[in-house]
């Protein structure tokens, strides 16, 4: 597996990008948090207020966040996965500006929410985020699996399909975030079908080596 906490952050280069809670604690609390990261990520990502607040999973319609927005065309996310103590993105960067300065802007704004919230001061997250750059498709797939089955792999559910925190639903399903550009990972495992099949069959125990 490629170099870990890769920071080298180029155009054209997908990476899979994770972090976790200072001590390994808890980031998520309640289902309002994982609406508030969301909310937060799509905001990074360039989209609007007005479509983030028209799905119901990730819907803030009362938020006065302030996070300054960039063009659409700067980021694409690919999956995505929120567990109680740690989160994962397999996400592009398109132009020059750097997947790092998105991730700044997400988790500090989400620091400041989360402490707010629970009046508490501190670190929420673990150091600096790692990253791990895509090379090829086989690790791509292999890369979308992992992140998808990370519910299952950590006994939280016994399918994907039953974790609405994660992006499986908006591939198997009539579920449609906006965030999530689902077609290229479709195109890569060739249809919706050997996706759902490639994810199913992944061995989660194989896969945890050196993971989350």
């Amino acid at each position: 597996m490629n170099n870990r906490d890769f920071k080298e952050f180029a155009p054209k280069n997908i990476y899979h990008v994770y972090n976790r809670g200072n001590n390994k604690e808890k980031i998520f609390f309640e289902e309002q948090d994982y609406k508030a990261f969301l909310f937060r990520l799509g905001l990074c990502l360039g989209f609007t207020e007005e479509e983030l607040n028209k799905e119901k999973i990730i819907a803030m319609p009362y938020s006065r966040i302030r996070i300054t927005k960039t063009d659409k065309k700067d980021f694409k996310l690919y999956a995505f996965c929120l567990m109680p103590n740690h989160f994962h993105l397999l996400i592009e960067q398109i132009g020059d500006v750097s997947i790092s300065k998105l991730i700044l802007k997400l988790c500090t704004s989400y620091a400041r929410y989360i402490n707010l919230k629970h009046k508490r001061i501190g670190h929420i997250f673990q150091d600096k985020f790692k990253a791990v750059l895509v090379e090829n498709n086989p690790q791509l797939m292999w890369t979308s699996a992992y992140i998808h089955m990370n519910p299952v792999k950590d006994k939280l559910v016994k399918t994907p399909k039953e974790y609405k925190w994660s992006s499986y639903n908006d591939f198997i399903s009539n579920r449609n975030l906006p965030i999530v550009n689902k077609k290229f990972l479709i195109s890569i495992f060739g249809d919706q079908k050997s996706f759902i099949k490639e994810t199913l069959n992944f061995n989660v125990q194989a896969g945890v080596k050196g993971g989350l």
